[in-house]
């Protein structure tokens, strides 16, 4: 489990494909750190790292993953974020993210308000998935608030640090990206859906 709090944003070095897998190695400054076996969550997929050596950790997405986020569109120097999963002493200061990608949507326009940013998401409101008013999601991961909130689409702000030290900085409009709805959401949503 994690808190969409981006620890790092590493740096994709080479990408090999292995039947309907594929290999990302990744290099950041948290790799040394980590172990074989252990769960991070990779611009919001959570993959497990199955090698580490000379600041650079490797994963492996299968081909659920890559059709449902964003992995099936990176590319060699690409940037993602990184979290490690959150220690049971741990502070929730972002929400509750599994690290399970529900679908991609896209940056449908980013706004420079001198000293924040305000950028616009829209995705396919078919899968089911709905945000609603100061409402918790992951985008690539990273724990934000969401407002504007209406079928397909949301807005978020980011504070300068946040733009910063994630991905955040390189996104631009029409660029794809891997949303996970809030949890609790998803099964109150269920609940209902149960009930009707």
């Amino acid at each position: 489990m994690f808190t969409g709090i981006i620890e790092s944003v590493g740096e994709v070095v080479a990408i090999k494909k292995e039947g309907s897998n594929t290999h990302f190695k990744i290099e950041s400054n948290i790799s040394n750190e980590l172990r074989i076996d252990q769960s991070v969550s990779h611009n919001g997929v959570c993959l497990t790292v199955v090698e580490v050596g000379d600041g650079v950790h490797k994963v492996v997405a299968v081909e659920e993953t890559l059709k449902r986020s964003n992995f099936g569109r990176l590319q060699k120097n690409d940037r993602i974020n990184l979290e490690r999963s959150m220690p049971a002493s741990g502070r929730f200061d972002g929400h509750i993210v599994q690290g399970h990608v529900d679908q991609t949507g896209y940056v449908k326009k980013m706004t420079n308000q001198n000293g924040s940013w305000l950028i616009d998401f829209s995705f396919d409101a078919g899968h089911g998935n709905l945000t609603i008013e100061k409402g918790s999601i992951a985008v690539n991961g990273v724990s934000l608030t969401c407002f504007n909130s209406m079928p397909g689409q949301f807005s978020v702000a980011i504070i300068p640090y946040t733009f910063e030290y994630t991905t955040f900085r390189y996104l631009r409009e029409e660029q794809i990206v891997n949303l996970e709805f809030d949890v609790v959401g998803k099964y109150i949503k269920q609940i209902m859906s149960a009930r009707i």
